[in-house]
């Protein structure tokens, strides 16, 4: 049975202000070539992680530029997606393999997934991430264009999953990458495209919000808006390094009267993520100066925004990450990051003008405790970094990359 996600209309013309004119009539152009096209959008999830966030924005632009898209979910279970989780954390570089019965699961469900699609309507497939990426195996007919998006920091990637995703990859007419770094064994892929993720400056997590209604937020989850504010948004992964967040608070506590806000959504294909949750609550203990909130808290989208713009800084320590949403949404909202010195991260933090990158807990503690020691320099930081994610990660450039490659194919 066919899962299609439904989603509200949005206007382009309300996103013309972060353009140039020259993005403008290229954009248009571009649409207009691909009017009437048909593309499908196939993901594991219509709910949490960035892949969903950008989806719900991208695919109403796209409609309202002209072109007839729609958006499939995958029906599975979560021995499937305990599965596709290994998958995951194996490209990221873990260790191990999957047995051949998990192989057949893997296979098994996307086949039942693909042949339940309309795929033949479409004239571009476009396929988000591991899980549902051997569907082209299933349904292809010939007709169609079909596109791998990869969202994962493959720069170091387990052999034995590697090769089993790019055994579907080559067949793909096109994949699209975030970083040069993240590509293996290019010269078998037939084009590929480098395109970075984005946020959406208008949606409900990225909005101007008041003072006012920020405060009420703060005061809601029983924090304290006279006082700094550490905050990091990310799923409970450990790729995400929570604990050490932790870790770097505890230091800073014992000099500096702060709190920490842990925010994380629960989706439906991490089963992987309340392990971490759990985990992570016993780690904080009953220090009452940290919140460790989701969406079953009643967070969504305004109260991140919310804790965001509240935030004194934002620390995103990842080992490994594809890009990093959070990253973006924190230089948007005139924050100073703190973040990992690794895959997509390194895109967005330019170390010293917007925020720190850093190597460890070490290096994270003392960034974090220059900028408490030097307040002043948070509002340099946070003009920078707003300025730059206009100019590089919004989905209005995001769009443009995509009508690009499509036209192209």
């Amino acid at each position: 049975m066919r899962k299609v996600v439904e989603i509200k209309s949005k206007r382009f013309e309300d996103y013309e202000s972060f353009l140039t004119e020259e993005d403008r009539k290229e954009i248009k152009r571009l649409s207009a070539t691909l009017k009437g096209r048909k593309i499908g959008m196939y993901s594991a999830t219509a709910f949490g992680g960035g892949v969903a966030e950008i989806l719900y924005s991208m695919i109403p632009l796209m409609r309202d530029l002209g072109m007839d898209v729609e958006w499939e979910v995958l029906e599975a279970d979560n021995s499937f997606f305990n599965i596709t989780k290994k998958i995951h954390n194996g490209l990221q570089g873990q260790s191990g393999s999957l047995t051949e019965e998990e192989k057949e699961i893997y296979l098994r469900v996307n086949e039942k997934n693909a042949k339940s699609t309309n795929v033949e309507q479409y004239d571009i497939v476009v396929v988000h991430d591991p899980q549902p990426i051997p569907m082209i195996e299933y349904v292809r007919n010939g007709k169609q264009k079909w596109v791998w998006r990869c969202h994962i920091d493959t720069s170091n990637a387990n052999p034995a999953y590697w090769d089993l995703i790019f055994s579907f990859m080559k067949d793909y007419d096109a994949t699209i990458f975030t970083m040069k770094d993240f590509i293996k064994d290019a010269s078998k892929l037939k084009k590929v495209a480098l395109i970075p993720p984005s946020i959406d400056p208008l949606s409900e997590k990225n909005r101007e919000l008041s003072r006012s209604e920020i405060e009420t937020v703060f005061q809601r989850y029983d924090t304290d808006m006279t006082r700094p504010m550490l905050v990091q948004v990310s799923r409970f992964d450990p790729w995400k390094d929570p604990l050490g967040v932790v870790d770097i608070y505890k230091r800073l506590k014992k000099d500096f009267d702060i709190q920490l806000a842990m925010i994380g959504s629960m989706a439906s294909d991490d089963p992987e993520g309340w392990l971490l949750y759990d985990r992570l609550l016993r780690h904080v203990g009953e220090d009452f100066d940290v919140k460790v909130l989701t969406n079953f808290n009643g967070v969504g989208a305004y109260e991140v925004n919310a804790f965001q713009r509240g935030a004194f800084l934002i620390l995103q320590k990842s080992i490994k990450e594809g890009f990093g949403l959070t990253v973006t949404e924190g230089l948007w909202k005139e924050k100073p990051v703190i973040g990992g010195n690794v895959g997509g991260i390194t895109l967005q933090i330019k170390d010293g003008i917007n925020g720190y990158l850093v190597n460890d807990n070490d290096e994270a503690y003392e960034r974090s405790r220059y900028l408490l020691e030097h307040p002043e320099e948070v509002s340099r930081l946070g003009k920078n970094g707003k300025e730059y994610v206009k100019k590089n990660f919004l989905i209005t450039r995001h769009i443009m990359d995509y009508l690009r490659l499509f036209v192209s194919l």
